[in-house]
């Protein structure tokens, strides 16, 4: 049996993977395992953003939320600080993961652990790698998820909403900006007159 190249090995590992989720999401006619649709979302913002991605973005992006049904929010308790916590462990064990099905589909043990470190996100806004990552992840919220996510929360107060959106914001780095600015558009009214008053507020 011929082998795979390294590249294809992994995506198609990470995707086996994502596949195995019993979570769904309906994605056009199509209804996917939820984290397998996610990974797909982010290699599309990926090549939006940068049209010649390197491998290891590649594998990044796809892995930025593998199994991560296996590790859900109730395992933690309530609050912003455990929420955080979450959120950490859940980088770790992506990073883990991406970083043993590229040992075994052959890349060298220290690009190995540069996707790990790119998935923990512990270099955000000093690394590009990382940075290129957080873009690709906030676009993919904003284009897929903050509708939803804003309907499930619609007792929050418009103080909260804002601060969330300031922060969506803040992690972004100007290619990002650029690009949400466009994608914001197309946005539901509510939604773009939030994204439009929290970036009026902090000045941006």
């Amino acid at each position: 049996m011929t082998q795979l190249p390294p590249l294809q090995c992994a995506l198609e590992a990470i995707d086996q993977a994502n596949q195995a989720d019993p979570n769904q999401e309906q994605v056009g006619k199509d209804l996917l395992p939820k984290e397998y649709a996610y990974s797909l979302h982010m290699t599309r913002w990926l090549y939006d953003l940068e049209p010649e991605p390197s491998e290891r973005m590649q594998i990044a992006c796809r892995a930025q939320h593998i199994e991560r049904w296996t590790m859900p929010r109730g395992d933690f308790p309530e609050g912003r600080k455990a929420y955080y916590e979450w959120r950490q462990a859940c980088g770790r064990m992506h990073g883990r993961r991406a970083a043993e099905i590229m040992l075994a589909c052959g890349y060298p043990k220290a690009e190995c652990a540069r996707v790990e470190t790119i998935l923990t996100k512990r270099e955000l806004r000093k690394d590009e790698d990382t940075q290129l990552l957080e873009d690709v992840a906030c676009m993919v919220f904003l284009e897929r998820y903050f509708a939803d996510f804003y309907e499930q929360n619609a007792d929050y107060d418009r103080e909260k909403w804002l601060r969330i959106v300031r922060r969506t914001w803040s992690k972004m780095s100007a290619r990002g900006h650029e690009a949400a600015l466009k994608l914001a558009e197309g946005m539901p009214a509510h939604l773009l007159a939030l994204l439009q008053e929290a970036l009026a507020e902090s000045g941006k």
